[in-house]
């Protein structure tokens, strides 16, 4: 018999995840992405936003090693194949989009110069990121993230407001059982 919901260590793994993204999201596209190279603060910012991201590509990959190593809930149904696929799908491409979001910026940061900038306080920040193709990749990514975010909470509200199967229950603490 299937289980009826997600144990409480990917429950957790899967809302924390949720909330660093989200802050790295709105943090980088409306406030860092809005500060100039040229102020200094750029840099305290850019610390918090590499340190976060950090911790968000540990916690996607836990979160893979996770799923892989433990029993999971049928995927739910919607009664159409291709929602069904959607909803698979989206899953899968929401982990891999977090990892290349992760690659780009480590990638973007080692090409740049950024590491020794922000943790060492060595040298100074480049005029343009965007003189960096791993800045173009991060940035293309992250707004493919917000649309699969989006993908994400609508279909969660779907299963929720239409079809009504508990879905939220699926990804809340409480006790698993077959």
């Amino acid at each position: 018999m299937p289980l009826s919901k997600y144990n409480n260590p990917q429950v957790a793994l899967h809302w924390l995840t949720a909330a660093v993204i989200m802050f790295l999201l709105v943090t980088g596209t409306l406030v860092l992405a809005n500060i100039e190279n040229t102020d200094p603060n750029k840099v305290n910012n850019l610390r918090i936003h590499m340190l976060l991201g950090g911790l968000a590509f540990v916690l996607v990959l836990a979160r893979i090693a996770w799923r892989a190593k433990t029993p999971q809930p049928a995927h739910l149904q919607t009664g159409n194949a291709l929602l069904d696929k959607l909803g698979v799908a989206t899953h899968y491409v929401l982990n891999l989009t977090a990892l290349l979001i992760a690659i780009s910026g480590v990638s973007l940061a080692i090409f740049s110069g950024l590491i020794n900038v922000v943790f060492f306080g060595l040298g100074t920040l480049p005029e343009d990121f965007f003189d960096y193709v791993p800045r173009y990749v991060h940035g293309i990514s992250t707004k493919v993230m917000i649309a699969l975010i989006a993908l994400h909470i609508m279909g969660g509200l779907y299963h929720a407001l239409i079809i009504k199967d508990s879905i939220f229950r699926r990804m809340w603490f409480g006790k698993t059982t077959p």
